[in-house]
């Protein structure tokens, strides 16, 4: 992945007279220690008339001795070469042991090899105290020198200073400022003071603008350039002369061309020599010209490449879409770490301490640009045999009518956010919720951690040690036992509701339970996970299955309608509420999810989830005729509650709690649990749970048999959260597939972080999905690339499928046509 590139340089000095010329030299030929290879060169020299002599000065440097017969008015140097922009790693050496750790002295034969580079004068005031100031405890060299390196760029302020000669170190330290030879000189003086040979090196700076720009810290370039530079080097046994370059901070890398590297900047002048007197115009021209690159990962294509694609794909969409094949096509880039390509998490483990956090920021990221409205759901995902629990897993949920699943994101909790809510906040949530859930509070229990499975934890534990130090062997199960015991085990965990949908009847609703059970206390499954996932269900009342029924999912080939309208939504437009902005707004100033736009799409969508059962009427308007004249909703719950609320018209209710928040009180009067317990058809086996974890409030989702019962209850949660200015996290249960939905997943794999993303129907689409994920991801400071020990790519590891299908079960042509697959 070389980039080639020209370099043209040309100094032009014009006299005013015709003038004689003594012998000039020029320096402006990379010397033999270059690294970056130099596939042609040549030197020009104006007037014609003259004698040019290629030799080497005492240091190894190329030299053009020039030798003018005539005189002349004009004298002009050019220079061109071709060089291979071959990445160098500035640390690819290997030092003699006894040079590893600073301070060393040089062998005796070395050091008067190099007696050239060790002269320095006296220490001048400013000087002294600056080498005093160098950490100078013993430490690895090549730490002692970056270190050095980087201090002396953070303290000498670069000016481009246009007189002649050199700064002594002593005039630097004291403005604190310098050109880069000014720097570059008083390097080698403290490297000299130090016992270290130093040289000073004046060469050519490429610098070529970067494809991507970086994420923190200057970007570089901002175009191809190229100029005389200077910098340090020093001697350094078993690695040889390394470049040092004050001006930026950093070790010399490919960009560095060395021209003459000399023991004083005076003998690596690019070009020195006399001429009779007179006045002189100088000019000079320097630039750099990419004359060939080789495909990489960060510009695969050129522009014209890219165009190409671009049209094959559409021409391609273009057949597909003659032949009514309606294929669809989704993908699972993966994606590493861009500050971390060592850690285990990033190269092998499927979890660790950064992943989770970068994969939060980039599900925000895509849901701001992809799926603004989407609800972010925090569940769990795959389980491989031999850990200890199941991979977390993000979930992006939107519609594909544009409408909002998750309207402000603010009300959405952040990872990395500590809000500090405890149990009397969840309690007050769930409460709040079930009345927006239209069904009774008195359902609702606390979930308690098991005392006596805990006790008796305890009571096994060895004499001499304590639950907060147990010297448990497992790690996670030591971890879990002090959590639970610095909580509390006698303090509520959280609150379960008893809840599920009720399809059947012609107005669909909310429907809830008691849920008894033989001890004092609703206690959890021991354990630390969710505590939606730790309700003791064994512990209900005994239901064949044939009464206690199952949740049906739907037919996939099922023909659908647009999705309904959630009812707090249909509140928020009838009361004219305003959505909550989220992301950039549009350039029109237009809300998206205004209360009118909402008004128009509660008018035009169902607002039940009657298909299959017949039209049905609004949930409101059952409401109205099933309550009695006069009536604000507080007697509409059945007088007899010996089970669960059937949520039947026909016993003069709809199975809502009302609109009267004060109703609670009403049914708590009538509510008993029966003795002995009796059953009832209509009992509730799933909940719904609010749990404070980690100073975090999440919202346990209970399974739901269809998209609408699903988009109901986010809806009331948000509407939740957003009454009681309350950010939630959601967790739990997914809903059942839905192609009026669209689904992004964000995943941890060993070294990797997957994403899974919806399907596209068009090339267009594609390109735009995949570049724009690709963008994202790099600002949520993940890649691509990662890097073998010699410095070659290599992929992230991940398997970065295609996923080829349908836009629905009934469109996928793999099941239209079969016969294909053969």
């Amino acid at each position: 992945m070389t980039i080639r590139v020209a370099l043209h340089h040309k100094t032009v000095y014009t006299y005013d007279r015709l003038v004689s010329m003594g012998a000039h030299i020029v320096r402006l030929r990379p010397a033999p220690h270059c690294r970056t290879p130099i596939v042609s060169y040549s030197l020009k020299i104006e007037p014609k008339d003259h004698f040019l002599n290629w030799q080497q000065d005492p240091h190894g440097n190329f030299l053009a001795r020039l030798v003018f017969p005539k005189q002349t008015t004009e004298f002009s140097v050019s220079v061109d070469l071709i060089a291979d922009m071959t990445v160098i790693n500035p640390f690819d050496f290997f030092l003699e042991e006894y040079a590893e750790k600073f301070p060393f002295i040089y062998e005796p034969w070395l050091k008067a090899e190099l007696a050239a580079y060790l002269e320095v004068p006296a220490a001048t005031p400013a000087l002294k105290t600056y080498i005093e100031s160098v950490d100078q405890k013993p430490q690895r060299t090549i730490d002692f020198l970056v270190e050095l390196n980087r201090q002396l760029h953070r303290d000498i302020c670069y000016v481009i200073r246009l007189e002649h000669g050199v700064q002594t170190p002593e005039e630097t330290l004291t403005k604190r400022s310098g050109s880069c030879r000014d720097s570059a000189w008083l390097l080698v003086h403290i490297l000299r003071h130090l016992g270290y040979a130093a040289r000073f090196a004046s060469g050519y700076l490429l610098q070529l603008t970067p494809d991507v720009k970086a994420l923190d810290g200057p970007s570089g370039a901002e175009y191809d350039f190229t100029d005389l530079h200077a910098w340090t080097e020093v001697y350094l046994p078993g690695a040889g002369w390394v470049g040092l370059d004050p001006t930026s901070g950093l070790l010399c890398g490919e960009g560095h061309i060395p021209l003459a590297c000399t023991p004083e900047p005076s003998s690596a002048a690019p070009i020195t020599g006399a001429i009779d007197p007179c006045e002189t115009k100088f000019h000079f021209e320097m630039e750099v010209v990419r004359v060939h690159e080789d495909p990489r990962v960060t510009k695969p294509y050129t522009d014209e490449q890219w165009q190409r694609i671009m049209r094959l794909g559409n021409d391609v969409d273009r057949h597909l879409q003659a032949a009514d094949v309606r294929l669809t096509m989704g993908g699972e880039p993966t994606f590493v770490s861009i500050d971390d390509m060592e850690g285990e998490e990033w190269n092998t483990a499927a979890v660790g301490p950064t992943k989770r956090m970068r994969a939060d920021v980039l599900s925000r990221r895509i849901r701001e640009r992809f799926a603004r409205g989407a609800l972010i759901h925090y569940g769990q995902g795959k389980w491989y045999p031999g850990e200890p629990l199941p991979r977390w897993a993000f979930t992006l949920i939107s519609r594909k009518d544009g409408l909002p699943v998750w309207r402000d994101r603010n009300l959405m909790a952040d990872e990395t956010t500590k809000y500090d809510f405890n149990f009397a906040d969840a309690r007050r949530f769930i409460e709040l919720l079930a009345k927006n859930l239209e069904v009774t509070t008195s359902t609702i229990v606390d979930g308690y951690e098991d005392v006596a499975y805990y006790a008796m934890r305890e009571m096994r534990l060895p004499i001499n040690v304590d639950v907060f130090d147990n010297k448990l062997k497992d790690k996670q199960e030591r971890e879990r036992i002090v959590r639970l015991f610095e909580r509390g085990l006698g303090k509520p965990t959280g609150c379960v509701l008893p809840l599920r949908r009720n399809r059947w009847s012609s107005t669909p609703h909310w429907v809830t339970a008691e849920w008894p059970v033989r001890r004092d206390q609703f206690y959890l499954l021991p354990g630390d996970s969710a505590m939606g996932f730790r309700l003791p269900l064994d512990s209900l009342p005994y239901i064949s299955d044939e009464r206690l029924g199952r949740l049906v999912d739907r037919d996939p080939l099922e023909p659908l309608p647009p999705l309904p309208v959630p009812k707090s939504l249909r509140r928020a437009a009838q009361a004219m509420i305003p959505a909550t902005p989220i992301g950039v707004a549009s350039t029109s100033g237009a809300n998206l999810w205004s209360a009118q736009n909402l008004g128009e799409a509660a008018q035009d969508r169902p607002s039940t989830e009657h298909w299959g059962f017949g039209e049905g009427a609004t949930v409101s308007s059952v409401a109205r005729k099933t309550l009695a004249p006069g009536s604000d909703g507080a007697n509409s719950l059945p007088a007899d509650r010996s089970g669960a609320y059937s949520g039947s018209p026909s016993n003069g209710h709809d199975g809502h709690n009302g609109s009267n928040g004060n109703s609670d009180s009403h049914q708590n009067s009538h509510w008993k649990q029966p003795e002995p317990f009796q059953m009832n058809d209509s009992w509730v086996r799933t909940a719904l749970v609010v749990e404070p974890r980690d100073g975090r409030m999440f919202v346990f989702l209970p399974p739901v048999e269809t998209a609408e019962c699903f988009l109901e209850l986010i809806a009331a949660i948000e509407e939740t959260a957003a009454e009681l200015s309350m950010p939630v996290a959601v967790e739990g249960y997914l809903p059942p597939y839905d192609p009026r939905l669209l689904v992004w997943k964000i995943t941890p794999d060993p070294g990797v972080i997957e994403v899974n993303t919806p399907p596209t129907e068009t090339w267009n689409d594609l390109a735009e999905l995949t570049t724009g994920l690709y963008d994202e991801a790099r600002l949520s400071r993940l890649g691509t690339e990662k890097f073998m020990l010699d410095g070659r790519h290599s992929g992230t590891g991940g398997g970065n499928h295609v996923v080829l299908g349908g836009k629905t079960p009934a469109d996928s042509p793999f099941l239209r046509r079969p016969d294909l697959l053969r």
